[in-house]
């Protein structure tokens, strides 16, 4: 029993396919999103001044329910481009590179490090915070700069990223896709992330010890810490009379500070029991205040306009970054509540939205099972994955395991959170050569040596991911 399919359904369900094999192809899927928009709204109103209308709409929905996400992410780089120029960001991690004795230790402590500073300052921010200090020391005891830009960018745009448990942009945009609460996709990817996450570290540790015994990868890279020390030089904040505007004791302190504060804003999260938007909204005014507390007390006089200075960039960088994403999310929003809100009510009665609808003409036509399932968005997600932004085409991800778990009768959270690690994994910063540049910048590497050093752990890393998903489904 179920809604009977009507055109709209076809029209979206044939833009779903259209937009997979645009991602395929590695071609931009805006212009298709707003066609599909375009003609979801002809289908449904007849009008085309409506139709027209529905697409700036659409646009302004995806806006407002992605805003706090773009607003998080946007400060928390703020913050972290006023710890790199003031070189609190050195003070902070310089402890640990005394536990950096060899270069397995190296790889591991980079790697954990990277990924629980990414869990607060997301991970481009992260990887420059820690590579200008720790590329030097991993060189020194042994391990090669391409270990070092693997483990900062397995840690963290892989485990910290797919996961994005205190920030919550990744879980959001697969929750609205699927049409279920973010807690609840957070929730089930907590184990899938972490199989993923030690899996694909432990085997890319194996392949690189391999090699580095080999004698196949070079032990040292003088370039790459040439480089490092001139990022070094050039993120010590001076005045005019070439004295170092910030004095030591006081960046030792705030190196303190800032940590402290964020492990409150975690001792808070738990017992008051804060998640989504609460969580997010705790995290980004912490960051906002250390930014103002910093640009005060480093810049005088001038912080004022520092603070609206690095506000400015911050958020230049978040739209930068989710531009691409709001008509992908736009189209993916009309399968679900957001069809009603932008057309008015259209859908035929009994539906339960296109996705919903779909689903369960689905499982009427084609025996679905957990296997199918977890095997078709592990591939939907790596596939969203090849623009290499990892970011742009979760939604659909999301759409697509609600249809899924729609036709099994369970599952959607983990199928939604299988499909967000797929995509991250591949596009947001693993996998996609363009993608890589940061990690592969700092360190003074190859972005397609990287690229192809970590495709052998991260396909390993998903096939195991996807067995363990066809158990919890």
């Amino acid at each position: 029993m179920g809604v009977e399919l009507t055109a709209l359904h076809w029209v979206y369900l044939v833009f779903i396919l259209i937009i997979l094999g645009v991602m395929i192809a590695r071609r931009d899927t805006s212009l298709v999103c707003v066609i599909g928009i375009f003609l979801l709204g002809l289908v449904a109103t007849e009008s085309l001044s409506k139709s027209v209308m529905g697409i700036f709409t659409s646009f302004i929905y995806a806006i407002k329910e992605l805003l706090g996400t773009i607003l998080i992410i946007s400060i928390v780089v703020s913050m972290s481009r006023i710890l790199i120029k003031t070189g609190i960001n050195e003070v902070m991690v310089q402890p640990f590179t005394k536990l950096i004795r060899t270069p397995a230790l190296a790889y591991w402590v980079i790697g954990i490090l990277m990924m629980v500073i990414s869990w607060f300052f997301w991970p481009s921010p992260a990887t420059a915070l820690l590579g200008a200090v720790f590329l030097p020391v991993a060189v020194r005891v042994g391990l090669p700069a391409l270990g070092v830009a693997m483990a900062m960018n397995l840690f963290g745009h892989g485990i910290a990223l797919s996961g994005d448990f205190i920030i919550q942009g990744a879980p959001k945009l697969t929750a609205d896709g699927a049409g279920i609460p973010v807690g609840e996709v957070v929730s089930a990817s907590v184990p899938l992330v972490f199989v993923m996450g030690i899996v694909t570290t432990a085997a890319a540790f194996w392949f690189l010890s391999r090699d580095m015994k080999r004698g196949t990868i070079k032990v040292e890279d003088g370039n790459a810490v040439d480089k490092i020390t001139i990022q070094e030089e050039a993120q010590i904040v001076k005045d005019d009379n070439g004295k170092v505007v910030i004095s030591k004791p006081l960046k030792t302190f705030l190196a303190v500070l800032i940590p402290v504060l964020f492990i409150l804003d975690v001792i808070t999260m738990y017992y008051a029991n804060l998640q989504g938007g609460d969580a997010t909204a705790l995290v980004g005014g912490t960051a906002s205040f250390i930014l103002i507390l910093i640009s005060l007390v480093t810049y005088k006089n001038a912080g004022l306009e520092k603070i609206t200075a690095f506000f400015i960039e911050g958020l230049q960088f978040g739209f930068k970054i989710f531009g691409p994403v709001i008509p992908i999310a736009a189209f993916f929003y009309l399968g679900d509540s957001a069809f009603k809100d932008i057309f008015g009510s259209v859908l035929p009665n009994g539906s339960n939205g296109l996705v919903n609808d779909l689903g369960v003409a689905l499982a009427t036509v084609v025996p679905l099972n957990a296997v199918i399932g977890s095997i078709t968005l592990t591939i939907v997600g790596a596939i969203t994955g090849l623009d290499g932004s990892g970011f742009s085409g979760i939604s659909l991800a999301g759409s697509i395991a609600k249809l899924f778990a729609t036709a099994i009768g369970s599952g959607t959270a983990t199928l939604t959170a299988l499909g967000q690690i797929a995509a991250i994994w591949v596009g947001g910063g693993t996998l996609v050569p363009w993608a890589l540049i940061p990690a592969a910048a700092i360190c003074g590497v190859d972005p397609f040596e990287l690229a192809r050093r970590n495709l052998k752990p991260v396909v390993i890393g998903l096939v195991v991911t996807t067995i363990v998903a066809m158990f919890l489904v």
